[in-house]
């Protein structure tokens, strides 16, 4: 007779006190987060950021030992929605076109949000004081989504749909395509404002540009 496996136990929902400090580590990032893109990462203290909170710094390091710890959980909030939408969007069963399309447009708007433009803003301005900025900054955001997009284009190149070549490159170089036009205008505060037209039209040339170069 076949033994009958015992049942897998279920999930043990969260404490109410788990709940409590997850809620409170939100707000804290929340408040963090709108203190750096106001007065800067320099301008930034755990004091002052307790004093927003209406609590104590002891309580504040309870949850992050250090600013660059704290700005560091600030990026990731940040940009793991971000992450996870560019997931959904690169879907290898789709035409290839098509997700490359969807996946410029996608970046184009999120980076030219103004939380995103003042972020941008914000590591420039600072990194070269507070190396530690960049760094951080780079290793959440950028080379997160270039990886992503760097696995969905091996995964393109390894079924034939585009020519072999370093995936990890050849995302740099979308990422680029994307990124040089209207971005770069509105960092320097010469666009108020991205228009959706302007994202299409910036999307699709940077498809047809590199797909001229991938394409087979």
């Amino acid at each position: 007779m076949n033994a009958v496996s015992a049942p897998c136990p279920a999930a043990k929902p969260a404490s109410r006190r788990e709940a409590r400090r997850h809620s409170r580590r939100e707000t804290i990032l929340d408040v963090a987060a709108q203190w750096f893109l106001e007065h800067g990462y320099d301008g930034t203290t755990m004091s002052a950021i307790a004093t927003a909170l209406g609590g104590s710094k002891g309580t504040l390091w309870n949850y992050f030992p250090s600013k660059d710890v704290l700005f560091a959980a600030v990026i990731d909030q940040v940009t793991t929605a971000f992450r996870e939408q560019l997931l959904l969007i690169l879907n290898p069963h789709d035409e290839t076109e098509t997700a490359l399309y969807r996946f410029c447009g996608e970046l184009l708007r999120k980076t030219s949000s103004p939380e995103a433009v003042a972020l941008y803003r914000l590591v420039i301005g600072e990194a070269n004081r507070f190396p530690e900025v960049g760094r951080i900054f780079y290793e959440r955001a950028p080379l997160q989504t270039r990886i992503l997009l760097a696995e969905y284009l091996s995964t393109a190149m390894e079924r034939g749909r585009l020519r072999r070549d370093d995936p990890f490159r050849a995302a740099r170089e979308l990422i680029g395509l994307c990124m040089c036009n209207s971005h770069s205008e509105r960092l320097m505060g010469l666009r108020a404002a991205e228009c959706e037209d302007t994202v299409a039209a910036d999307a699709e040339q940077a498809t047809r540009v590199f797909l001229r170069a991938y394409a087979i």
